[in-house]
């Protein structure tokens, strides 16, 4: 008897931890079925942009955009154009670029900008390594060209072919982002890059170079990029991004006489 009752305490303790759920189950309230059915809310859109449609010329779908978009930026760049940019998925690299500037990492092979001949080129000065002068000229081609662009007109151009922009950009995993707003946000980071007015010391720990000042290795590798290329031609990137981050946001939807603010 003693045995059979050692036996059944477990089962004693299993019945009433049932029984205790069973009515604290009972005392919830039942889900709110509109609220299990109610998705999550999108993002608020801060930088809205009116596409331009042309009804007599739609834009092609993206897999076939590349020539369209070609033809588009060689009216703005004339001949210089396959020099500079790599024409092949031309939207996917730019989307995929900008989302990653302001990242630790942009692969160089998805850039939409063919890179700068030649190797990196370093000064030594005693136990001191750092960016030369020769490196900053490298780059000034490339400066040369964006300083060129007319602001109003590349917009035009991206305004025309916005929603294969919108398309690339939540096929890269954002189905609820709105890539304007990613650009705007982009510049916004570039343009806080820091203005180094002395020499870019490195270090080599293995085969690639660093900055040698810890703050800057923390950099994105959009800043690094502004910092590599020297602050002359940053500064001149910089004057053109904001003229590009005007015409963007000046391009936003007029709001009609009935509409809120």
């Amino acid at each position: 008897m003693k045995r059979f009752w050692l036996w059944s305490i477990p089962l004693v303790v299993l019945g009433a931890w049932a029984l205790l759920h069973f009515w604290s189950e009972r005392e919830k309230p039942p889900p709110d079925p509109a609220a299990a059915r109610a998705p999550a809310a999108k993002p608020a859109i801060r930088h809205p942009i009116e596409p331009v449609e042309r009804p007599d010329r739609p834009i092609p779908p993206l897999a076939d955009s590349d020539g369209e978009l070609s033809e588009a930026l060689s009216r703005l760049l004339g001949n210089k154009l396959p020099k500079f940019i790599r024409l092949k998925n031309i939207v996917h690299r730019i989307v995929a670029t900008i989302d990653n500037l302001p990242r630790d990492h942009v692969a160089p092979e998805l850039m939409p900008v063919s890179p700068a001949p030649g190797p990196l080129i370093t000064v030594k000065s005693g136990e001191d390594l750092a960016l030369g002068p020769k490196n900053f000229e490298r780059y000034q081609p490339y400066v040369g060209l964006a300083e060129m662009l007319p602001a109003d007109g590349l917009v035009e151009i991206y305004r025309r072919f916005y929603p294969l922009f919108q398309e690339q950009y939540e096929e890269l995993g954002y189905p609820d982002g709105y890539f304007n707003d990613r650009l705007v946000e982009v510049i916004d980071h570039l343009l806080a890059t820091p203005e180094i007015k002395g020499p870019l010391r490195l270090v080599q720990p293995d085969v690639l170079y660093e900055f040698a000042d810890p703050a800057l290795k923390k950099l994105s590798a959009g800043q690094k990029i502004l910092l590599r290329i020297g602050l002359d031609n940053q500064l001149k990137l910089k004057a053109k991004l904001r003229e590009i981050r005007h015409a963007l946001v000046s391009a936003a939807p007029a709001k009609r006489p009935n509409q809120g603010p």
